[in-house]
């Protein structure tokens, strides 16, 4: 899904907007997210899940086309762990499915 995306499906779910709004609410929204991992802070949405910031230190790797080695210079990584909702929501099955083995095993 692509900005734009998002754009027109808060455009036509929400109402009362114009487009323009509607980019602009996006447009905040994702400001908003950049400026707290920016920060250092965690961002945590309720029922979709964590972006958490993680330092890397700096290291030794290699060039895997020369195998020579090189050094990683340090660097800040954006984790995202999704909430169990978000989990149960993408896999229905496997979660319907695992307690329906556990009552066939039973009988």
């Amino acid at each position: 899904m692509t900005k734009a995306e998002i754009v027109q499906a808060v455009y036509s779910r929400l109402g009362g907007f114009s487009k323009k709004e509607s980019a602009d609410l996006v447009d905040l929204v994702f400001e908003t997210m950049k400026e707290t991992l920016g920060r250092g802070e965690r961002i945590k949405i309720s029922g979709f899940g964590n972006f958490v910031l993680r330092d890397k230190r700096q290291r030794q790797g290699r060039n895997p086309q020369t195998g020579s080695p090189i050094v990683i210079t340090e660097r800040r990584v954006l984790n995202f762990k999704a909430s169990q909702i978000l989990k149960h929501a993408l896999n229905p099955r496997a979660n319907g499915s695992s307690s329906a083995t556990a009552s066939a095993a039973e009988e």
